[in-house]
């Protein structure tokens, strides 16, 4: 089994073979059609990422069948069954690596936003759901003192719903930390840029900005 460190740099190199147009839909899909139904599975990495029809995990991070253990939701939240899904991945597979995947403009995260601003009854409990899951991440960014431009502002909120499930997902399973504190795994948050089709790992900055400061 490979190392996190190890898991992380294929998805970069994955990612990059992607936006520079070298890894493209049409090989995924001539994957698929070798791929076996039968084959066991290994994945490297697990990836929770937002439902939005216009992030496929598998194409952006140019990986085959079988690679990533892929946990969608809108809004990529942590909840109890994510809690679970990632639990039972990383206990069954060993897999060495979660990444929280964000990504620019989320609707999930839009819609929150809009819900703070102007308090209304949601449509469906079931979307209220989401939306209070995402509101702890980013009502603080509102603050009239802070005075955010929307775009900013929605920069700043999707990164920040991004950390927050990497927090809870760090720390919400007794079965997640002992593997974190063992040296078995490792989660990261990302976001993936609608516009480019490049994936930014967060937790990358943050080590660089360390690295300045020391």
């Amino acid at each position: 089994m490979i190392t996190a460190d190890d898991a992380l740099q294929r998805l970069r190199e994955g990612n990059e073979q992607f936006a520079s147009g070298i890894g493209s839909a049409e090989t995924f899909l001539r994957r698929v059609q070798r791929a076996r139904t039968d084959f066991k599975q290994e994945p490297f990495a697990i990836i929770i990422g937002c439902s939005d029809s216009r992030v496929p995990v598998e194409i952006v991070f140019d990986q085959d069948l079988g690679d990533l253990f892929v946990i969608r939701v809108a809004g990529n939240i942590v909840s109890p069954s994510q809690l679970g899904s990632v639990e039972f991945a990383a206990a069954a597979f060993g897999t060495p690596l979660v990444v929280v995947l964000g990504h620019s403009n989320c609707g999930a995260v839009l819609g929150t936003l809009e819900r703070l601003r102007r308090p209304a009854e949601a449509r469906s409990p079931h979307m209220r759901f989401i939306a209070e899951r995402i509101e702890p991440a980013v009502a603080g960014l509102l603050a009239p003192e802070l005075g955010y431009d929307r775009e900013t502002l929605i920069r700043k909120s999707v990164k920040a719903n991004v950390r927050q499930s990497v927090a809870q997902l760090r720390k919400g399973s007794k079965i997640l930390e002992e593997l974190i504190e063992a040296g078995k795994l490792r989660v990261v948050g990302a976001e993936y840029s609608l516009a480019t089709g490049r994936v930014e790992f967060l937790d990358d900055a943050v080590e660089a900005m360390r690295s300045r400061i020391a």
